[in-house]
Formats: C-alpha cells, structure tokens, sequence
C-alpha cells in the first residue's frame, strides 16, 4: 500500500532573490483546465501573451515570447543561437552570474574577454565601451541586476554603443524584469532574458526573451546553412548551424509565429501562469509597479539600518529588489536564517564567492514585496538577532519603517 500522503507545503513568507511568493491568481490560472497546444483558445492565450511580454520588455520588437525551462533556459537558448565557434564574446563580470554567461559561452565555443570589477560595485559604463572597441567583440553579454551583490549594472550608454560599434547587446534581465525599468528599445539592447520566479511572480519554469531583427538575422543565416542554402554572406554571417534543436531560436520563431510548426509540446500550465503573470504587471502598470517595488526597498533598508545593522549596497547603483546586510562579526548567518525559517517561516538568503557568510539577501519582488511582509521580516530578524546575542536598537527597526509607509498614506 503507498504510504505517501498528499503534498501539504508549509506556508512561508518568502524574502529571497528569488524564487519569491506566487500572485495568487497566477496559482489560480495554473488551475485552468488543460487545452491542446494547437486549440484556437490556446494559440489566441500564446498571442495575447507575447503582446503583453512586449508591453513588459517596453519594445516593438516582433519576437517576445518564452522559452520553456528555468532562466537559465533563456540565456542559453540565446547565446547558443547567436555564438559560433571562435566568436569573440565579451562579458563584464561583477558577480556570480557573469561567470554563469562565460560559461555556457565557453560551451559554445566562443572566444572570451572577460573584465572584473570587485563584488559589490559595477562598471563605469565607458570602461565597457572602451574595452570594447579593443578587443571588437560580436556579442557583448552582460547582467542587469546581479542578485549575489544586490547591484544594477547602468546599459543606457552601453547599448547605444554596441550599436554603433557594431556588437551584439545580449542582456540578462531576470532579476528585473518587472521591477525595475528595463527599456529595451529605448537603451537599444538587442536581446534581453528575462525571469518568471522574481518579479513577475510566476513559478519558475519559463525565460520570457525578447530580441530585435538583427539577432534574427543571425537566426536566419544559421538556418539557411543548416538546410543547405546559404549564399556566401549567409556564410559570413553565420559558418555553421545551431547546434542546440531545443534551443534553437529559428524554430521557436516557426513554433511562436503564425506557422505554428510543431517543435515541442508547450508547457501548458506554465503558460496559463505567465498569461496571468504579465497581465497582472500591466494591470498594476509599469510605474506604478516600480514605485511599489522603491517603497518597500526604502521602508526595510531604513528599518535596517535603524535597528543597528550595516547595509553591504546601500550605494547608487543597488538593485531595488535586493537588499544585501552585512553579517554582524561574531554571529552565524546560517544559524540565523535556519531560525527565522523554523520559528517564523520566513527564509532569506545568503550568498556566494566572496561574499558568502558576510551577507545576508532579503528580496522584495513582485508579489513578496508587499509591507506586511517587510515588517514582519524586520520584526522577526530584531527577535532572531537578539537571541543571537546581538545589542540592537530595540524596537527602532519596526518604527523606522513604519515612518516610511505613513509618510506615503
């Protein structure tokens, strides 16, 4: 006899950089009863969603739509479809995910430049753009919002210089993306990935991506010289064929698009909860949704610091969903965040590379960013920490935020 019982998941208020707290409604759609991937009802929900994904990546590119898997997904779909062997790709690395895109560059074969910056700052926009016109790469890869340091690297002047300079913008947004403005035509960014699982509080499972008619250029040579019909700029272009068949962007074009060649049977469900994801971020609309996301940045950041902690980025350039607290000395961050989660179900993070064991990251994205999640985790750290025998400003954290958010009603 199975002796397993129904899934019954303990209740968490979930402070991460993600995956954060799922929109209720998006649980909710995920429940709509299963349709075939080629029904009419289900093809107009795969159109509306690439038109909202549009809205959301704030461009009129004609290819928005996602790729089924995790982020990760996303970012190798496009790099893979893009980098050819010998291809020279340069990456700006100032936290873990750089060296995620130097990796699954290397694994395409790709030449690499990479620069460093100390973790917990970003570039000065012109150090890319002068490295660039050394080393002349074809792509420049970058992150947006870097979520192991809690930092936002700018790309206003970037992209408009890959653009001059003739380079590839490939840009990984999952941190952002609806949180944050990422102004894809207007920053002139070729190609963005961006996250179901933060700010657009959606289970992970899905990369939105978005990219512009000179990546699908690429696409379109590549494909060309895997069917045998290429002309000598194909060649140029694009030397041999996508080796990847899942994350073959010119196949997801024929999938997406109004041919509807069957490539993969698409995630259902995951669509419905995207569907619903996106339509919620316009419902609330864009600035109002970043306007949220600054409130509660600012109510736990001074909540923090009130209580006597120190802030690792409260510096220019943090990422607004992400706020990074430096371990106070002599205290175990790992026991303090295994307390918070038994005896009050909250789970924070902590971090990784240089940084692991000096910082906490409490994440306030999408639908976790809500102000009785932010008081409660504020509330909750002061009982933690003073068990922990730390001397905190007793009872000054709470009134600090709370000033924040009646300074706004």
């Amino acid at each position: 006899m199975n002796s397993y019982q129904e899934i019954n998941a303990p209740l968490r208020t979930i402070m991460t950089p993600g995956p954060v707290e799922v929109d209720p409604r998006v649980l909710r759609a995920m429940s709509t009863p299963i349709l075939g991937q080629f029904d009419p009802a289900f093809t107009k929900m795969m159109n509306e969603t690439m038109d909202m994904l549009r809205e959301v990546f704030q461009t009129r590119n004609k290819w928005a739509f996602p790729v089924d898997g995790t982020s990760r997904s996303g970012i190798e779909a496009l790099l893979s479809s893009v980098i050819e062997p010998g291809d020279k790709v340069l990456i700006p690395i100032f936290g873990r995910f750089g060296h995620l895109l130097t990796e699954i560059a290397e694994r395409n074969k790709a030449e690499i430049h990479t620069i460093h910056c100390e973790w917990g700052e970003v570039f000065d926009q012109e150090v890319i753009i002068e490295e660039m016109k050394r080393v002349n790469p074809k792509v420049l890869a970058i992150v947006h919002g870097e979520t192991s340091t809690g930092c936002m690297q700018p790309l206003d002047q970037i992209g408009p210089a890959c653009r001059e300079l003739d380079v590839l913008c490939i840009v990984d947004a999952v941190a952002t993306i609806g949180g944050t403005p990422v102004k894809v035509d207007e920053w002139q960014l070729d190609a963005v990935i961006g996250g179901t699982q933060k700010c657009l509080s959606v289970p992970s499972g899905m990369a939105p991506i978005t990219y512009n008619e000179r990546i699908e250029h690429i696409l379109s040579s590549r494909k060309k010289v895997e069917k045998g019909i290429a002309t000598s700029e194909d060649h140029v272009n694009a030397g041999e064929p996508i080796q990847s068949n899942y994350f073959d962007l010119s196949q997801l074009q024929d999938y997406w698009g109004p041919r509807r060649l069957n490539h993969h049977t698409e995630a259902t469900t995951m669509l419905y909860g995207l569907r619903e994801g996106v339509r919620i971020v316009l419902q609330e609309g864009l600035t109002a949704r970043f306007k949220r996301h600054k409130l509660h940045e600012k109510a736990l950041m001074e909540g923090i610091k009130a209580m006597g902690l120190k802030l690792f980025n409260d510096v220019a350039w943090k990422l607004p969903m992400v706020t990074c607290v430096k371990i106070p000395d002599g205290v175990d961050g790992d026991s303090v965040r295994k307390m918070l989660l038994e005896q009050f179900g909250i789970e924070i993070a902590s971090s990784f590379g240089p940084l692991h064991g000096k910082i906490w990251r409490i994440g306030t994205m999408g639908y976790s960013c809500r102000k009785e999640n932010v008081l409660f985790v504020i509330s909750a750290m002061e009982g933690v920490l003073t068990r922990h025998g730390v001397q905190l400003n007793s009872g000054k954290g709470l009134q600090a935020a709370l000033d924040v958010y009646e300074s706004v009603e």
